[in-house]
C-alpha cells in the first residue's frame, strides 16, 4: 500500500493537466479517510495536498471547519488554607480546523469529531484544572488537547468570555466566598497549531467610560452637509472593546508564572483608564475620539514589551444639550453644560488597530 502511495505521488508530478491529478487523489480519499493516510506516516503536507487535490475535483473548492459555541461552564476553586473560594464563568466557544473532508463528499463520518464531544471536554478539562488558572490559560490548554488527541484535527481555535465576578467586601472585608457581578467581560482567544505554533489575544468587553469635561471637537470637515458647531467643551462617553496580541508565537514560550495573564489584563485595563482620563485632579483634554484612541493604544505598547498590537473600538456615545422654551418663557432649560439627554443610536463608531513596527534586519 506504501508503495502504491509512493507511485502515485510521483505520478501526480507526472500529470501535465491538473484535473487529471485531482481525479486521482479524488478517487483516493473516496476509498480511504484522510485520519488514515495520515496514520500511515504521511507527512502533514502530503496530507493537505492530498485535501486541496480532491476539493478541486469538480472544479469546486472546500474550506470548511466545525466547533462548538456558548458552552457555559462555572468553576469553583476550594481553598483549605484559608477557607477562601474563587469562582470564575467561563462561555466557551471551540472552532477545529480538521481533515474530515470525506463528511462533505460521501457518507462517511469516521474523521468528524463530534460537536457534543467537544463540549464534555470542556467540562473535563475545567475539572481537572486542580488549580486556578487564567482565562488565557484554558483555551491554550483547551486547543493544545484538540490537536494532540485527533490527528485529523491540524488546528484548533478557543475563544472564551470571562464573566466578571468579583468578590464582595462586607464592612471592608473581603467575602470568603461572596461575589457580585461587574461590568466589563474578560475577553481570550487562543490559535493553537498541532505544530504548537500559538496565536493568543487577550481583550476587554464592555468597558464603560464617561468624563464630564476635558473634550472637544472642532476644525472638522465643513460643507453644506454639515449642522454639528465646533465645541471645545464637551462630555466624552464611550464603551471600549479592545483586544490585544501577544508576540508569544508557541505554546512552549509563554510565562509559566501562575495568573500571568490574568494580571496582565488587570495592568491593560488600568493603563488604557489612566490614559483616558488623565490624572485625578486636572484629567487631560481629548481633541477628539481617533487622539484619545491612539494615545490608548499606544501607552499600552509602550508599557508591555511582550504586547505586538492592540485594536481598539470606541463608539462616540452622545448625550446631547437640552434646552427648553416656549414663547412664554423662553429660558424654561437652558444650557449651561448641565442637563443633557443620553442616547445610544446613532452613535459615532471610531475604531484602529496600533501595531509595533518590528525591524527586519
Amino acid at each position: 500500500m506504501l508503495l502504491v502511495f509512493s507511485d502515485l505521488r510521483v505520478a501526480s508530478s507526472l500529470f501535465h493537466r491538473r484535473s487529471q491529478a485531482s481525479l486521482i487523489f479524488r478517487s483516493l480519499t473516496e476509498v480511504i479517510s484522510l485520519s488514515t493516510i495520515s496514520s500511515w506516516g504521511f507527512t502533514q503536507v502530503f496530507t493537505e495536498q492530498l485535501l486541496r487535490m480532491a476539493q478541486e475535483a469538480d472544479g469546486i473548492r472546500l474550506e470548511q471547519r466545525h466547533g462548538k459555541a456558548r458552552v457555559r461552564v462555572g468553576r469553583v476553586w476550594r481553598h483549605d488554607h484559608d477557607g477562601s473560594h474563587h469562582f470564575v464563568e467561563w462561555n466557551v466557544s471551540i472552532s477545529l480546523l480538521s481533515h474530515c473532508l470525506s463528511s462533505y463528499y460521501r457518507d462517511d463520518n469516521s474523521d468528524i469529531v463530534a460537536t457534543d464531544t467537544m463540549k464534555n471536554t470542556v467540562y473535563v478539562k475545567a475539572k481537572e484544572c486542580g488549580d486556578r488558572l487564567s482565562v488565557e490559560e484554558f483555551a491554550i490548554l483547551i486547543g493544545k488537547h484538540f490537536c494532540s488527541f485527533y490527528p485529523q484535527v491540524f488546528t484548533a481555535i478557543v475563544s472564551i468570555i470571562e464573566k466578571p465576578w468579583e468578590r464582595v467586601s462586607i464592612d471592608g472585608k473581603p467575602h470568603l466566598h461572596g461575589f457580585k457581578l461587574g461590568s466589563e467581560n474578560h475577553t481570550a482567544e487562543a490559535r493553537v497549531e498541532k505544530s504548537g505554533a500559538l496565536n493568543l489575544t487577550s481583550g476587554i468587553g464592555g468597558l464603560a467610560l464617561l468624563k464630564t469635561t476635558q473634550s472637544g471637537f472642532e476644525r472638522f470637515v465643513r460643507d453644506k452637509y454639515t449642522v454639528l458647531p465646533d465645541t471645545g467643551e464637551r462630555m466624552l462617553a464611550t464603551e471600549v472593546d479592545a483586544s490585544w496580541r501577544y508576540s508569544y508565537e508557541s505554546v512552549a514560550s509563554i510565562p509559566t508564572k501562575g495568573l500571568y495573564f490574568t494580571e496582565k489584563f488587570m495592568d491593560v485595563k488600568k493603563v488604557l483608564m489612566d490614559t483616558f482620563f488623565g490624572p485625578p485632579e486636572t484629567g487631560v483634554y481629548s481633541p477628539s475620539v481617533q487622539r484619545t484612541l491612539y494615545l490608548m493604544g499606544s501607552a499600552v505598547l509602550k508599557r508591555f514589551a511582550d504586547v505586538s498590537s492592540i485594536h481598539l473600538k470606541m463608539p462616540n456615545i452622545h448625550f446631547l444639550p437640552v434646552n427648553l422654551s416656549t414663547k412664554e418663557n423662553p429660558s424654561m432649560v437652558k444650557f449651561k453644560d448641565d442637563v443633557y439627554l443620553p442616547t445610544d443610536e446613532p452613535h459615532g463608531s471610531i475604531e484602529a488597530t496600533v501595531s509595533r513596527i518590528t525591524s527586519k534586519l
